[in-house]
């Protein structure tokens, strides 16, 4: 395809009153920009399509896949950069543009420094769709980026959850061993005056469980008061 779009540029069956040198150089700029679209709409797509899923369910599966593709997205955008970059480098450097008129320098009539309009303004055209292509690129990053900040929070806050509820846990096993030692006391079969009157058995049990109760309430709210002073420093 390329070779065919140069044949035709080469021909000036249009009679494109450009020089031969510049024609070339204007299908090879055309055959870089197509590659350069058509493998970012590969890219885009991708990515697009992937954050698209996540915003559906956060799978371990898709979250390696995006952090492959987002390499890739990063590698090409580091590629379309340094073509819109030494585009532009060659638009500082007057005598280089002007070096660029081979069929005028042939006949003996070599451009002025700053004699360049025609190239000047196809290095500028396609600088700016360039451009354009970096700044579509740099678009997907910065949605790859937000994605990955709101999955990580997603991901501490669950993991904070889980947590908490190991620390509940923890707390109703602590005060569950409270209830416990009125009943190893018992088991120790120690002579004591609450076995001589059955009223004392209800009363011990419900103390126990009553302090039991007070503590896991009061380990709760000692939870609950450590997680704002946390969230507060955040």
């Amino acid at each position: 395809m390329f070779i065919k779009n140069m044949s035709e540029k080469l021909r000036n069956d249009n009679n494109d009153k450009l020089h031969y040198e510049i024609r070339a150089l204007e299908s090879i700029f055309i055959d870089m920009l197509e590659n350069l679209n058509s493998e970012m709409k590969v890219h885009v797509n991708i990515v697009n399509g992937i954050l698209k899923e996540l915003e559906d369910e956060v799978d371990l599966a898709k979250l390696k896949y995006l952090l492959i593709v987002s390499k890739k997205l990063q590698q090409f955008q580091q590629k379309a950069t340094l073509i819109r970059d030494l585009i532009d480098e060659l638009l500082d450097q007057d005598d280089e543009l002007a070096e660029l008129y081979l069929t005028e320098k042939k006949e003996g009539l070599p451009r002025s420094t700053h004699d360049h309009q025609e190239v000047e303004l196809l290095l500028e055209s396609y600088s700016l769709h360039c451009d354009a292509i970096v700044q579509t690129v740099e678009n997907s990053i910065s949605d790859v980026k937000t994605t990955e900040e709101i999955i990580n929070i997603i991901l501490d806050s669950n993991r904070n959850d889980l947590m908490l509820l190991g620390l509940r846990f923890s707390a109703g096993l602590m005060c569950f061993g409270s209830l416990m030692f009125p009943a190893a006391v018992y088991g120790m079969n120690l002579m004591n005056f609450f076995e001589k009157d059955g009223v004392f058995f209800p009363v011990v049990m419900g103390g126990s469980v009553a302090v039991m109760w007070l503590l896991f309430r009061g380990a709760l709210k000692r939870l609950h008061r450590l997680t704002k002073i946390q969230l507060m420093k955040q």
